[in-house]
């Protein structure tokens, strides 16, 4: 149990040391499980997420089938070991949320209609969970949707923005999250400069409203230099050997 500080924000750093504008520590590895098709590891803060991708592949039963495209079908999971108190295992509301969410923001990235009558199943699996886990697994979500080769319009970044002691923050930690004024996870494609996922807990002035979205725009770019670096990084290690 968090329990609540006297200040979220003290001589304008927040309680990790970091400016307002200032994401935590990022790591993503691309290519990491040899049985999925396409895979990546994500470590954002104190989170840790794993992203496997399966297929395209012919979507069974065959009543679930789009004739016109393929069916993005995702899954998102937090591990019973992910949080202090243990989690019950298995699909909770929150869970199956998070997962129509995900789609909804990985869907327009991909294309679909290359794949007729197909599926592609997308797992994210929180193994450690420390604040914007929704925004974790989007992003290893789609890295593992390029490194399993499904043709993508762009990758999709995700990082939250919020509000903590009347202040815009970008990418809030544990203690902003559950005693901070709002928060607002966005999901975006930085080359088609496109919102795929908007979600807002709390309250925003107008104008905050708009500063928090260009921020989390901003802190989208970041994260995608680290997609794509990740990427690279793979493939570049596959061309030596």
């Amino acid at each position: 149990m968090v329990e609540e500080p006297e200040q979220l924000i003290v001589d304008g750093k927040r309680l990790d040391g970091r400016e307002l504008d200032e994401i935590r520590p990022l790591k993503i590895e691309a290519g990491i499980l040899k049985k999925a098709d396409g895979s990546a590891y994500l470590e954002l803060g104190g989170n840790k997420a794993i992203a496997a991708v399966y297929g395209p592949r012919e979507m069974h039963p065959r009543h679930l089938q789009k004739i016109n495209r393929a069916v993005l079908r995702t899954r998102y999971n937090m591990a019973p070991f992910s949080v202090d108190d243990r989690k019950r295992p298995g699909p909770s509301r929150r869970s199956r949320e998070i997962s129509k969410v995900a789609r909804e923001a990985l869907e327009p990235a991909v294309f679909l209609e290359r794949y007729p009558r197909a599926v592609i199943d997308v797992s994210m699996e929180l193994l450690q969970a420390s604040a914007g886990t929704r925004t974790a697994g989007i992003t290893a979500a789609s890295v593992a949707l390029a490194d399993a080769g499904i043709p993508m319009r762009d990758l999709v970044a995700s990082v939250a923005a919020g509000k903590a002691d009347g202040e815009v923050v970008l990418d809030l930690q544990k203690e902003e999250d559950q005693f901070g004024d709002a928060d607002m996870p966005i999901a975006y494609m930085p080359q088609k400069e496109n919102i795929t996922l908007l979600q807002m807990d709390g309250h925003f002035e107008p104008d905050e409203f708009e500063e928090a979205v260009d921020l989390a725009v901003d802190g989208c770019k970041q994260v995608y230099e680290e997609q794509r670096r990740a990427l690279q990084e793979k493939y570049a290690k596959e061309g030596e050997e």
